[in-house]
């Protein structure tokens, strides 16, 4: 006599659930839409519109990727465009599912003087330092021009997007955790730095290549996908040193698999002194694989001369 109660309720819950995605789900615009650029992008357009298009449309794809696979219902519109337009962030669990982790701690005082501290910094370096610097090593120039972008973009304005979240009580961590205490390069690439990247190639590509290809294979996996975009981000509009960007997350993913062997783990590579020093070598000695000149030259010094850090004269 109690049947009908029960399945009326069990068909509420069922539509009140998400609706199940397949493994295709969401990848379209990752995989297609990077291909769009040479087709949008005019031909008179400078390399450093095209650098920005292309990490526009791949951080795009990625957004829609982890939006479109997590199912979430009962939360407010607002919620969602926030994710999709108003946080860099790529693990949307954590955003979209409040109900999954304690509210997050509002950011305190000092938090938010941090973060303008270092958007302060990072303008500094781009619109004063830089310009002190001399005009014969543009090489000198676009590297510091790079750390600038960095402060102003990942430190500054990501970290006040992180406080303004959390103060309105949404969960969204700061995408950069003090990356110079990193005591092991898992430490490094897996807590401390861009940890957006981390979230979306944790979830698609080492999770489900684990099972395939080892724990060894899947992080062999994730770092070559990595040296794949930046590639195709940083090579290709610098029309040169391809292949540099992946052989630098290919010796990322192999010296985090050196430091977790047992020869690493007996030689203190995962921790401690030791293990700072090896991740300092690994990430700063071949850094210029990753910004390889062509790139540095031929595309982050006219950027810095279209928005006013250098003076359009006398780069050679």
């Amino acid at each position: 006599m109690h049947a009908e109660p029960v399945n009326q309720a069990s068909d509420t819950v069922r539509r009140s659930m998400p609706a199940p995605v397949r493994w295709w789900q969401g990848w379209g615009p990752l995989l297609l839409a990077p291909w769009l650029v040479p087709l949008l992008a005019p031909g008179d357009w400078p390399r450093w519109a095209i650098m920005w298009l292309l990490a526009f449309m791949i951080f795009s794809g990625c957004k829609w990727l982890t939006w479109r696979r997590t199912p979430v219902r009962g939360q407010p519109m607002g919620r969602h465009l926030g994710y999709l337009f108003l946080w860099p962030g790529l693990d949307a669990r954590r955003f979209l599912e409040p109900d999954r982790l304690p509210s997050p701690r509002p950011p305190g005082r000092a938090e938010w003087l941090a973060a303008v501290g270092k958007l302060t910094a990072g303008l500094v370096i781009l619109f004063g330092f830089v310009r002190l610097l001399p005009t014969a090593y543009p090489s000198l120039i676009g590297w510091a021009g790079m750390l600038g972008i960095v402060m102003v973009l990942h430190f500054g304005l990501f970290h006040l997007l992180s406080c303004a979240w959390r103060s309105a009580g949404v969960e969204a961590k700061s995408l950069m955790h003090r990356p110079l205490a990193a005591t092991s390069l898992a430490d490094f690439w897996g807590r401390r730095w861009n940890t957006a990247f981390r979230d979306i190639t944790h979830r698609f590509l080492f999770r489900p290549l684990t099972p395939l290809l080892g724990a060894a294979g899947a992080v062999l996996a994730g770092f070559t996908f990595s040296g794949l975009v930046h590639d195709a981000v940083i090579s290709w509009p610098a029309g040169g040193g391809y292949g540099r960007p992946t052989a630098f997350f290919m010796l990322q993913g192999v010296g985090l698999l050196a430091e977790r062997s047992r020869a690493g783990r007996a030689m203190g590579l995962g921790g401690g002194a030791r293990g700072r020093l090896f991740t300092i070598a690994l990430v700063l000695g071949p850094a210029g694989l990753l910004f390889h000149r062509p790139f540095v030259v031929g595309v982050v010094v006219p950027f810095l001369q279209a928005i006013g850090a250098v003076e359009c004269r006398k780069i050679s």
